[in-house]
């Protein structure tokens, strides 16, 4: 029976080239040569019920004009949605199976138990895929919104105020604290957007809409390079279309058009 294959080396993933578009290998087994010692994961199968394996190569596949390999980030421009969150899935399994090959109670080997668990060969203890959880928040004062440009982003385009989550945290604690910590200013009024598996390499975000309640911006120059407040007729550049800090903008973006 024919399976997906979605074959990564690094952060890159091949794709197939089917005539003008790009698609994931079908095929029964792997398209390329695998070693023997290669770790081959079972991922939950798609929408229709194909089968998914994973796996990660040591070297990009250069030799063969059927194939390209993407970056996984710029796979989401050429992927179906379906494919490029599947894509997303596997990625992520990938690199929680990498790092965790040995127990880190005993230290001996850990082997697979389920699909998505491990099992300590001495000690029993089981693992699972563990995710880091954060924040994101489009903050509203009258007709502007709060943007910032983090010190990470490696482009010159304005974000949302956007953190992780704390242990023993809410997501909304965590909202206000964010906010707090990164601009000086206080919200009130959250309001949950959506979330979005974002497997850079392996996080969750739940995004929110709040309104101003007080207070001067006053950035936290560690993490914040720049920010401001800004109407939607002179708005900076902005993330792209696969963030959700792109949809929470989008959707305010045609609330006010209306």
């Amino acid at each position: 029976m024919k399976k997906y294959w979605f074959v990564f080396c690094k952060t890159d993933i091949m794709l197939e080239k089917v005539g003008e578009h790009y698609s994931i290998p079908l095929s029964e087994e792997a398209p390329i040569s695998l070693h023997p010692w290669t770790h081959v994961l079972n991922v939950t199968p798609m929408e229709d019920g194909t089968e998914v394996k994973t796996v990660m190569v040591d070297q990009p596949i250069t030799d063969n004009p059927q194939y390209e390999m993407c970056g996984l980030r710029p796979s989401f421009y050429r992927l179906s949605k379906e494919f490029y969150l599947k894509a997303g899935k596997c990625h992520e399994l990938l690199y929680w199976d990498n790092n965790t090959k040995f127990c880190g109670v005993c230290g001996a080997p850990m082997k697979m138990h389920t699909d998505i668990s491990k099992r300590c060969t001495n000690c029993g203890k089981e693992i699972w895929p563990q995710l880091a959880t954060a924040v994101i928040v489009l903050v509203h004062r009258a007709d502007e919104v709060l943007l910032v440009h983090a010190r990470n982003f490696k482009t010159d385009f304005y974000g949302l105020v956007a953190g992780f989550v704390e242990t023993g945290e809410t997501l909304e604690e965590a909202v206000h604290r964010e906010v707090e910590e990164e601009t000086g200013i206080k919200v009130k009024n959250l309001r949950y957007f959506g979330s979005q598996p974002w497997p850079y390499p392996c996080g969750l975000m739940a995004g929110f809409n709040a309104d101003y309640d007080g207070g001067s911006l006053h950035l936290q120059r560690s993490e914040i390079s720049k920010g401001a407040w800004f109407t939607k007729d002179n708005l900076p550049t902005i993330p792209e279309p696969l963030s959700i800090a792109r949809m929470i903008l989008d959707d305010w973006i045609n609330k006010t058009s209306i």
